[in-house]
């Protein structure tokens, strides 16, 4: 009887093995599909950020184009209104 528990409990612990093997293999698949993805996503992030930074930046640049124009403009104006002749 002890012979034949020693084959059944060999059996099962190399079947135990071979599962476990083949998690292992699962998880490495896994993990390195996971980082590939995280290394594309990081790319496509980088250049979205890119694209949003050069485009406020265009703003920002015809935000200030247009106040120098308005400050130039008023300050003219205002120049006209206070001192009417001195042009």
């Amino acid at each position: 009887m002890s012979g034949e528990t020693d084959i059944l409990v060999l059996q099962l612990l190399r079947e135990i093995r071979a599962e476990q093997a083949q998690t292992n293999n699962r998880i490495d698949r896994l993990g390195r599909a996971a980082a590939a993805d995280l290394h594309e996503y990081g790319g496509m992030i980088g250049t979205q950020i890119d694209l949003l930074r050069k485009e406020l930046s265009g703003q920002i640049a015809g935000l200030r184009r247009a106040l120098v124009e308005y400050h130039s403009a008023v300050i003219s104006h205002g120049s006209i209104i206070t001192d009417p002749e001195g042009h």
